[in-house]
């Protein structure tokens, strides 16, 4: 899942990327509203982490209006260093999904940033499942039939956002939209590379039912072939 944060205290904004890629997500940082508003407008993102006081010509809440205007659904958490009662009441009126006031301890922030993602047909408890595979996305391990699967960060990230859509198919190009972050260099190869990984470790030990299916021309589909 790939995440964009806008926040102008560089220290902060490093710190939540860093947390965040080692939760298995993709992180992308503007440190001002422009850019901010720039790279919401045109990459694929999952969730938007928002600062509400932000240099540049539109702050947290002019960027939340106008993604809200043009229907931009996307997922929102502000932050912001109030706390009063109406001023979180225009946060969310103004569109945050959620609202987080600094300083927080970062185990709250990955708390709400999962339950923002959570999505009720896919995530119970913070777990997805698909018929005997299973993903905990708090202690970030897989497993298919009670047996544990090791995989790599990339390779979690990978099969979190395969599993979030299953039998949809998915093009390499929404992959890497989804799973990479926007400075990453990667080219479709890499796709299929972990794809292949992903298809060792979830679906040859245990013969049967292939969970990663290629759909050729089009992309993948995740979920029992038809």
């Amino acid at each position: 899942m790939r995440i964009l944060i806008v926040e102008d205290e560089h220290k902060i904004a490093n710190a939540l990327k860093r947390g965040l890629e080692q939760q298995a997500f993709a992180a992308d940082v503007a440190y001002d509203g422009d850019e901010g508003l720039s790279l919401a407008n045109s990459e694929p993102y999952d969730l938007i982490i928002l600062d509400r006081m932000l240099p540049g010509s539109i702050d947290g809440i002019g960027i939340l209006k106008e993604l809200r205007e043009k229907s931009n659904h996307m997922p929102v958490l502000l932050l912001t260093a109030k706390d009063k009662i109406l001023d979180k009441a225009y946060g969310l009126n103004s569109g945050a999904d959620d609202y987080l006031v600094k300083p927080f301890a970062f185990v709250e922030f990955i708390a709400r940033v999962r339950a923002l993602l959570r999505r009720p047909k896919e995530a119970v408890d913070d777990k997805l499942v698909y018929k005997e595979l299973k993903l905990n996305l708090q202690t970030m391990q897989a497993s298919r039939n009670g047996k544990y699967i090791d995989l790599s960060v990339k390779e979690f990230a990978l099969l979190e956002y395969l599993m979030r859509n299953p039998e949809k198919v998915i093009s390499k190009n929404q992959i890497i939209g989804h799973v990479w972050n926007y400075d990453a260099d990667v080219l479709l190869n890499t796709v299929e590379v972990y794809i292949g990984y992903l298809r060792k470790k979830i679906d040859k030990p245990f013969g049967g039912t292939n969970y990663i299916n290629t759909r050729r021309g089009f992309g993948y589909i995740f979920g029992e072939s038809k």
